[in-house]
């Protein structure tokens, strides 16, 4: 005959897996943080204007986005270890001997698991997208002396390029997808960073190797207000097509809730959305695969050996957590190929980690 377990009791397991997660997480993120730091001293060790201050803002920025890596694991982990303590004080028995389900004691756990799922997309995540923005930023500025020199809006497509007598700021409506062609172009020349100087309107600008090629350009200057019509015009660049894609903001440096605009305009200006789209179906499928990650846990924790129990559990999660890593870079890999449909390189894992741990609770519950 199956009992139910009374609210004191369900109240009592979603507090031992709240503290277990709090406590792996913590340790997780601290190693983390202490790994990166040392890494960004090593990286900034020679350079004279990097500071230790500088470092550790760094460190800081980057921090709320690698939780989001670890948040997975710290689920996964953090459940093995409110198993494990229920089982070493024989409460885990106690309950599963009364005749309750395993359903039953697992629905605290994974409401909590979906609430923390929920609460990293909702608000977690756009806040370590604005850091990990600065990061990049800081990092671009003092480690890898690059600025950023691309940047997407509703109005289209904005490039900044260093010239030899100042720089020029270049804005097009639109993209080619065949080749790196721009359309409705128009450069703005300056000397030194704010001192206008010409201007040139071209129907469209090809990226050749080393420089621009503009076609039917209208130019204006200070000098000659009145526009002078040619046909071909040539702007020297050192911006190679790779330099350009490089400076695309990577869907890490974006909220989930501008996910959706951004893409949108990239796909009017004619550049690949593949990656943010992949990233946005990832960060939609992750509250299932948190979830998932709790009954591979309950997995490795109901058949309970006082000898070899420990170990088995360890083990089983570790296996779990390589594994699941490896599916994910396998098929987000197929997806920014285009070999799989997006949505479902990034739904993969997720429905994968559930099928298999309810899987394997039905037939340990039934056996």
């Amino acid at each position: 005959m199956a009992h139910r377990l009374s609210s004191t009791t369900l109240r009592y397991i979603a507090r031992q897996y709240t503290l277990s997660f709090a406590g792996v997480f913590g340790l997780f993120v601290s190693i983390v943080f202490l790994i990166d730091t040392i890494e960004l001293l090593r990286r900034a060790s020679g350079k004279e204007n990097v500071s230790l201050s500088t470092v550790l803002e760094m460190a800081l920025f980057k921090l709320p986005h690698m939780a989001q890596e670890l948040l997975p694991f710290a689920i996964l982990f953090g459940a093995m270890l409110a198993f494990w303590r229920l089982n070493r004080n024989s409460e885990l028995i106690a309950i599963r001997a009364f005749g309750v389900s395993v359903w039953q004691f697992l629905f605290p756990i994974l409401v909590i698991t979906a609430l923390i799922g929920g609460f990293k997309l909702a608000v977690f995540n756009p806040l370590a997208a604005t850091l990990v923005a600065k990061f990049e930023q800081i990092e671009g500025k003092y480690l890898r002396y690059r600025q950023s020199v691309l940047a997407i809006s509703k109005t289209g497509l904005w490039l900044r390029q260093n010239n030899p007598d100042g720089q020029a700021v270049i804005h097009a409506s639109a993209v080619s997808r065949d080749g790196f062609e721009l359309t409705d172009t128009i450069v703005f020349f300056y000397e030194g960073e704010d001192k206008f100087v010409r201007r040139a309107d071209a129907g469209s600008a090809r990226l050749m190797p080393g420089y621009w090629e503009l076609q039917n350009v209208w130019l204006t200057s200070r000098e000659e207000p009145e526009a002078r019509f040619v046909e071909d015009y040539q702007v020297p660049t050192e911006l190679t097509l790779d330099k350009i894609q490089e400076s695309f903001a990577s869907p890490k440096t974006i909220s989930f809730w501008q996910l959706p605009q951004f893409i949108r305009v990239l796909d009017e200006t004619g550049f690949s959305t593949i990656r943010h789209r992949l990233h946005f179906h990832a960060l939609l499928a992750e509250p299932l695969l948190l979830c998932a990650m709790t009954l591979i846990a309950a997995v490795f924790s109901l058949r309970h050996n006082r000898r070899t129990g420990g170990f088995i559990a360890v083990a089983g999660g570790v296996s779990a957590g390589f594994l699941l890593y490896f599916l994910t870079d396998v098929v987000s890999a197929l997806g920014l190929s285009a070999a799989v449909p997006i949505a479902l390189a990034a739904w993969t894992p997720a429905l994968a980690s559930t099928l298999l741990g309810l899987s394997m609770l039905f037939h340990l519950e039934d056996g």
